[in-house]
């Protein structure tokens, strides 16, 4: 399905202020352990979109599967990855807030896909000052809508990610 087709919505003006230097548009924060055939559908997903102001942030929990040598392989792509281990993936997201240097954030967790290569640029054009954007989460094993949110319909996401304002989570130290 194509954004045109879609009920789009969104919510919340973007005024807060982060009080670290915002350089891009969004972080998108991949975190990953020991899901190497996983974190090759994100990286394809990823690197496959049209939108490029942004930064794409890579944090692995010291896995033994390869996905290590995965992420070596794309680092050109990736602005900032570390593979250590960690406390979790909260941790690990926390991490990924921490290394970025944007306004929104995307949690785009291994095995989680973006369906279109245009749908954050689309999405950006059309609301580029809300708060909080939410998506579709569609079963892509069998192509059934999984869950509708009632607001900011925007993007086609495999699995539960949103885009938020980076400054929703305030200043990790």
């Amino acid at each position: 399905m194509h954004l045109e087709n879609m009920n789009l919505k969104a919510f919340g003006k973007n005024t807060s202020q982060k009080s670290k230097e915002i350089n891009m548009k969004l972080s998108i924060i991949t975190v990953n352990l020991n899901n190497k055939d996983g974190l090759q559908k994100t990286i394809d997903s990823v690197i496959s979109q049209t939108f490029k102001d942004c930064e794409w942030i890579v944090i692995d929990g010291g896995s033994t599967d390869g996905s290590k040598e995965l992420i070596e392989k794309y680092s050109d792509h990736i602005s900032y990855w570390v593979s250590e281990p960690d406390n979790g993936i909260y941790n690990a997201m926390n991490k990924g807030i921490k290394a970025s240097k944007c306004e929104y954030l995307l949690f785009l967790k291994s095995g989680d896909i973006i369906n279109e290569s245009r749908t954050l640029e689309d999405g950006f054009n059309l609301y580029p000052e809300d708060d909080i954007v939410t998506g579709q989460v569609i079963n892509m094993d069998t192509q059934k809508l999984l869950r509708v949110y009632n607001k900011s319909l925007f993007m086609h996401l495999y699995n539960e990610s949103f885009l938020f304002l980076s400054g929703v989570f305030g200043v990790i130290e």
